[in-house]
């Protein structure tokens, strides 16, 4: 057994919300890979005569205001929603640690070229910023992608530039010099990779905030569009039945949207400790 084993082993045991955030990622992976195969029924089917029943036995969740199946429509949405915070956050992730790697090793013009692109798009509260990308350029799934991709550049930019800039006069990145090892080289094959262990960290997290921020711009209307089943969406459709009592219909998607992101913040926790064994103690 090797040391990584032992640690997620050791972090495992010791402690059990981060056991519990492998079992949640479990199911939403399921759900999202599974999804329409395990839904009871088609998401899209409506039927006026079962329009906003309570849960039951034949509908766990209840239905919504078009005798839709909410459980069946929450299984469903599961791989929009992930896909969608996935995808933004991995074209984040590569595009913000190419970026800060390079800030951070060359310096100098890069290093404020960068700087001021990080600065330009945190000088606006992010999720207006997603808001104004998605209504300029419409609301469809890729832009919904890049908007949320864009707002999350500065978290990797900046821990990618700090991390490498730290590590740039280290011994091994001087032997590499010696040996005749170009820039691009030494920062492919020894620096960046040193520092995705905790970038690794920093990239679960921010699938929480993507899924949210995901979400947010669809139950404002400049998301996913109906009848796509959408967290964000079901919510903000339940949300005009709250007066009149039904309350499921928008309580369940609002408890998966709560459910995935209360799992990638215990994920992130978990890979901090498994990552850097000093965190055990």
């Amino acid at each position: 057994m090797n040391s990584w084993t032992r640690n997620l082993g050791y972090v495992l045991k010791e402690n059990p919300l981060t056991l519990v955030a492998f079992i949640l990622f479990l199911v939403l992976l399921i759900c999202a890979v599974f999804g329409p195969l395990v839904a009871p029924y088609d998401p899209l089917a409506t039927e006026a005569a079962r329009q906003l029943e309570p849960p039951s036995f034949a509908h766990p969740f209840g239905t919504d205001h078009l005798g839709r199946d909410i459980l069946s429509r929450v299984i469903v949405a599961t791989r929009l929603d992930l896909g969608i915070a996935v995808s933004a956050v991995i074209l984040s992730f590569v595009l913000g640690t190419t970026l800060g790697s390079a800030a951070g090793y060359f310096g100098g013009w890069t290093d404020r070229l960068v700087g001021r692109l990080v600065d330009t798009i945190m000088a606006f509260p992010l999720f207006v910023l997603a808001m104004g990308i998605v209504a300029a350029l419409g609301n469809t799934g890729w832009n919904i992608i890049y908007a949320t991709a864009i707002i999350n550049l500065p978290f990797y930019i900046r821990f990618a530039r700090a991390e490498i800039n730290v590590r740039r006069e280290a011994g091994y990145v001087e032997a590499a010099r010696l040996a005749g090892n170009g820039s691009a080289r030494i920062l492919g094959y020894h620096l960046i990779p040193n520092i995705l262990p905790p970038m690794m960290v920093q990239f679960s997290l921010n699938m929480g905030w993507a899924i949210l921020n995901a979400a947010g711009l669809s139950f404002i209307g400049l998301g996913v569009r109906p009848p796509t089943p959408e967290w964000g969406i079901m919510v903000s459709e339940g949300a005009n039945y709250i007066i009149s009592g039904e309350w499921w219909v928008f309580l369940f998607p609002g408890l998966a949207l709560v459910v995935a992101v209360f799992c990638f913040n215990l994920l992130g926790d978990g890979l901090r400790d498994i990552i850097d064994p000093r965190q055990r103690t």
